[in-house]
């Protein structure tokens, strides 16, 4: 299965697939508003802004498996995005990215490896994924990565048209 067949449903809870977003280059981001890393909903917003008229998206997915950092209600977490950073990517259902109820987005996801050679579980929240526009994860940046970082700007470059 591609990460555009897998069944989600919107923060909103409407049932869909990635699939309408098949053709752009993605970062993908499990995201929490609790978290020290909070702010990087700044950075990610901002590379949203720049390079979505480029056949880019940030996807967000909330996540409350990391100290409960992710508590809120769909509701909560649409408002917290959009009054607090702005935030005008798109965001899915909170999901488990790691454990037995792991999400099969994330299945596929975290079967690709770092620079480092490193796969598996997602350490914590706010680790980006980046997805290639025919699908193909070409990019595992940890969480510590900020948005603004050369190295994760020149991946998401690489993968756009020109």
């Amino acid at each position: 299965m591609s990460i555009f067949d897998a069944p989600i449903k919107t923060l909103t809870g409407e049932d869909t697939t990635l699939a309408d977003q098949e053709g752009k280059a993605l970062l993908i981001v499990n995201v929490a508003s609790k978290c020290g890393l909070t702010p990087q909903y700044t950075g990610l917003e901002a590379l949203q802004k720049r390079y979505e008229d480029r056949g880019f998206s940030v996807l967000g997915f909330p996540c409350n498996q990391f100290l409960g950092q992710e508590p809120g209600s769909a509701a909560e977490i649409q408002t917290f995005c959009s009054t607090t950073y702005g935030v005008t990517f798109p965001m899915y259902e909170k999901v488990d990215v790691n454990g037995d109820e792991q999400h099969p987005i994330y299945a596929e996801l975290t079967a690709v490896a770092d620079d480092e050679g490193n796969a598996g579980d997602v350490a914590w929240n706010f680790e980006k994924f980046l997805v290639s526009p025919s699908g193909k994860i070409v990019g595992r940046f940890r969480p510590q990565v900020e948005p603004e970082d050369p190295a994760l700007v020149a991946a998401i470059e690489s993968q756009l048209p020109v």
